[in-house]
């Protein structure tokens, strides 16, 4: 007897591109793809290859409402995307912005949720049971009678999801899902997707992501665009990162944390083969007997694997250097001196809003040259502390000191001069017109009256820096989401501030413009500059901060160097934080000693 029939494709693209106002190139260009019902589908492509305006196809939002040149064809559940509406889409696709504000429109949390569902006319006991579920997915049940505007961007990212969750539609679109979220939260919104998405289910997704880590464990295919946003691979996510893991990493996206790792051991000679893609197969390779390059068991409780006989001793024993981990790229710069005199002091700091405390009695040292890391949960008040820092909230006097400036009470020249700050959300921060004038201004050329060739001349140093020679005459609102968080970063670089405070300034890039971020950074770092960095990403915080400091519940709960940090998995875990993969797949007794503990990539062998 024959089976039922086989459902139609939830989505189809053929040979789509599109055109952005003023650009000469088509990104995304030429893509084919067919996503099936139930199926997981990973997009993954350096920033700027048009990876957010394809998803915008999947809901018509390009070519209806985004200005911008649309060729090919996408249809939705069998319904074309040009000549459906909008509003008609979505019954057939929900998504989830880059930007979760840009998608926020009413007055309190689950009036939020219920917009969709009751513009659809969904009967008002199922809008009330959507929206309810939907938020206590997401962690947000307690707080539904609170105006969006003051939950945090983590929170703003959450009830994102929750409002495209409570339309119940059968494809789900996310452009970057969980770049605002603690690591405990992002662990959960794939815990979700997983169960939307198990076996038998009908519910498609299409995710736009750099955190593999995670997004590894839901993922059924992947389709790469290279940086001129034609595909570059496809097919199983396994098969495709392990099969093209090399050419994937010369192309700037990210991998996988413990495969980017066995690539670097790989070259060294320690023979991992097939690459692991997680931390448990990562560390099940190292603690292989035949991985210490003799090829012989190592014996009884694995007391010959952690002596790290043959291979591992000979090749640790050729990449010297410092293997501490907290110390970060830049070795023993300045600012090792608890005497002097430090960067930044908070004393007793307490700021409110909406009638909460965000932060409560913060007293914060900052050394003249650390490399800080703040991290914490969602909500925690980590923004809020470095908006302190930076002037742009007004505190209690006496509360902050920056360089011996009180920054809520300084003149902007003066804040400008000692202060570079990057919003979280890029967009905050940008005031003119084009990229190049947003960065003349940053430097405060033209209001100094400079020579035309001098203010060229550092704008187009900015520019190269920044990869963003292309862009100097579009608009910063017409960037990708990488292209603007590395712009917003570039204007708090030009002016060449002693003091850089972050605000998640890798969120949205790929690989290769992340590395370059921080390594920028660490050489500023490395020659006195002071950075404090806001950051989720516990991974990229082992590679180069000197420090890190828990924030909780508006007070900081623990400041540490960072390897002691990142090593204490129970701290970590009480506080919705997750060790890096790297520092879990390094942790265990069987790894050979030669590599237990680390916490960065710069000390595996084959880096140096």
């Amino acid at each position: 007897m024959d089976g039922p029939p086989p459902l139609a494709p939830a989505a189809v693209a053929r040979s789509v591109r599109v055109r952005h106002p003023g650009a000469t190139a088509w990104t995304p260009d030429e893509v084919d793809v067919d996503v099936a019902p139930g199926e997981v589908l990973l997009i993954l492509g350096p920033s700027g290859c048009g990876k957010s305006t394809f998803a915008l196809t999947f809901n018509g939002l390009v070519p209806h409402a985004v200005p911008a040149e649309f060729a090919g064809t996408m249809t939705v559940g069998g319904v074309s995307t040009r000549e459906a509406s909008v509003a008609e889409l979505s019954e057939r696709v929900a998504m989830v912005f880059q930007d979760p504000e840009a998608q926020l429109v009413t007055r309190t949390v689950l009036d939020e949720v219920c917009f969709g569902p009751e513009n659809r006319l969904v009967p008002a006991a199922e809008v009330e049971a959507r929206a309810e579920a939907a938020l206590r997915a997401v962690g947000l049940w307690d707080r539904r009678d609170e105006n969006p505007d003051i939950l945090s961007g983590g929170g703003k990212q959450r009830l994102a999801i929750a409002c495209a969750l409570a339309l119940g539609s059968p494809l789900l679109v996310l452009d970057e899902p969980t770049s605002s979220l603690d690591p405990a939260g992002a662990e959960e919104v794939y815990r979700l997707l997983g169960e939307l998405t198990a076996p038998g289910s009908t519910r498609s997704v299409v995710l736009v992501e750099h955190d593999l880590d995670l997004a590894l464990g839901i993922v059924d295919t992947v389709l790469v665009l290279d940086g001129a946003g034609r595909p570059f691979a496809s097919g199983p996510v396994r098969e495709v990162l392990r099969a093209r893991a090399e050419d994937l990493e010369a192309l700037g996206v990210w991998l996988p944390t413990p495969t980017t790792a066995a690539l670097r051991m790989r070259r060294a000679g320690i023979p991992l083969d097939p690459l692991p893609l997680t931390a448990g197969e990562l560390a099940a390779a190292l603690a292989d007997p035949d991985v210490d390059g003799a090829g012989e068991p190592a014996g009884a409780g694995g007391s010959e694997v952690a002596g790290g006989g043959g291979a591992w001793a000979e090749v640790c024993a050729e990449t010297p250097g410092d293997r501490g981990g907290a110390e970060g790229p830049s070795g023993a710069g300045p600012g090792r001196d608890a005497e002097v005199r430090p960067a930044i002091s908070v004393t007793g700091l307490t700021v409110k809003r909406g009638g909460r405390r965000i932060l409560n009695e913060v007293s914060l040292r900052v050394p003249r040259g650390d490399f800080l890391a703040v991290v914490g949960p969602n909500g925690a008040g980590k923004s809020t502390l470095v908006q302190s820092l930076a002037g742009v909230l007004r505190v209690p006097r006496g509360t902050v000191e920056v360089l011996g400036l009180e920054p809520a009470r300084a003149s902007a020249s003066a804040l400008r001069e000692t202060i570079g700050f990057v919003f979280q959300n890029p967009e905050h921060q940008f005031v003119a017109h084009t990229v190049q004038d947003e960065l003349a201004l940053a430097l405060g050329l033209r209001q100094r009256r400079l020579p035309e060739a001098q203010v060229t001349a550092g704008v187009d140093g900015m520019l190269t820096l920044l990869d963003l020679h292309a862009h100097r005459s579009s608009h910063p609102f017409r960037l990708s989401g990488g292209q603007k968080r590395r712009l917003s970063v570039g204007t708090a670089l030009i002016e060449g501030a002693p003091v850089l405070v972050l605000d998640e300034p890798t969120s949205g890039q790929d690989r290769a413009r992340a590395a370059d971020l921080l390594e920028l950074l660490a050489a500023l770092n490395a020659t006195g500059t002071t950075v404090i960095v806001v950051t989720h990403d516990l991974g990229l915080i082992g590679q180069y901060a000197r420090h890190v400091a828990i924030l909780d519940e508006g007070r900081v709960v623990a400041l540490d160097e960072t390897a002691r940090i990142l090593g204490d998995r129970a701290l970590l875990e009480a506080h919705a934080l997750r060790q890096p993969p790297l520092v879990r797949a390094l942790a265990g007794p069987s790894i050979p000693v030669e590599l237990r503990g680390l916490t960065r990539l710069a000390d595996l062998p084959g880096l140096r």
